[in-house]
């Protein structure tokens, strides 16, 4: 196998590692996963549509990974913050960006989830 290819695969124990350091630390990555499994307990139940399965699949990888990020740019506050002696005031623009962020994402989930679930409802 060709060097890149190796270090290519060794790569992806980091990014499992990441993923669960975040799901271990954080509190809102938990609720998301709570939602993301009763979304698809619910889509199982109804029977919706391939189309309808890519939406949701593709919105609860953006909330998820946009929680990850929140967390990652947290964690460098947190560095700039100690190593730098910065006040919170100076890292809050950051961290209520981040936050929004992950924020709209969840929203638009909301809402695409009852134009995706209401129907099968009405």
């Amino acid at each position: 196998m060709e060097k890149t290819t190796k270090d290519f695969f060794k790569a992806f124990p980091f990014a499992f590692n990441g993923i669960l350091s975040v799901i271990r630390k954080e509190r809102n990555i938990k609720f998301h996963l709570l939602a993301t499994f009763l979304v698809v307990l619910l889509g199982l139940f109804l029977g919706i549509s391939k189309t309808e399965w890519l939406i949701i699949v593709l919105i609860i990888a953006a909330v998820l990974a946009a929680e990850v990020f929140n967390s990652s740019l947290e964690g460098i506050c947190d560095l700039l913050k100690e190593e730098n002696h910065l006040d919170y005031q100076r890292t809050k623009f950051m961290r209520d960006a981040s936050a929004g962020a992950v924020l709209i994402l969840a929203m638009a989930s909301v809402v695409i989830g009852l134009i995706i679930f209401l129907p099968y409802f009405l």
